[in-house]
């Protein structure tokens, strides 16, 4: 059993093994688990996902006016079609959720994390072509 978080209400929903999660949706409002787009997201469903998500959440921290942040985003997005549902990409715009962005002692933009089990288990900075977000993913999972 997962539990994965709904991105547009926050409410955990918990999927069977062997459910397809990427076309589940949610219980509460009926939004798909797994949008096409990788969701922009504010503090209060960043800090549900982190908490309560049963697999690994890797968010993009990044800002409209940022030009390496625009050239990362359709990266980061194609990272999350090849590598969904076993694990939630998010972005967290750091202008809108500044509070997040200070907690997190976010420095530079953009900036990508990793959480499991409610922890930060990576960190880095800079754009970064799809290949490398996933190997970079794939090794901080490995430690």
């Amino acid at each position: 059993m997962s539990n994965i978080v709904c991105t547009a209400c926050g409410a955990t929903n918990r999927i069977p093994e062997g459910r397809d999660a990427l076309s589940g949706k949610c219980g509460k409002c009926g939004a798909a688990l797994f949008p096409v787009t990788v969701p922009d997201v504010t503090t209060p469903v960043f800090d549900k996902q982190v908490a309560r998500s049963s697999i690994p959440v890797v968010v993009d921290v990044w800002a409209p006016w940022c030009g390496p942040c625009r050239v990362m985003g359709p990266e980061f997005a194609k990272t999350a079609q090849s590598m969904q549902p076993d694990l939630r990409f998010l972005k967290l715009n750091s202008d809108e959720q500044q509070q997040v962005a200070s907690r997190l002692g976010i420095r530079g933009i953009p900036t990508m994390l990793l959480f499991k089990d409610g922890k930060e288990v990576g960190r880095v900075s800079g754009a970064m072509p799809a290949p490398q977000i996933q190997s970079w993913i794939e090794d901080q999972l490995r430690r």
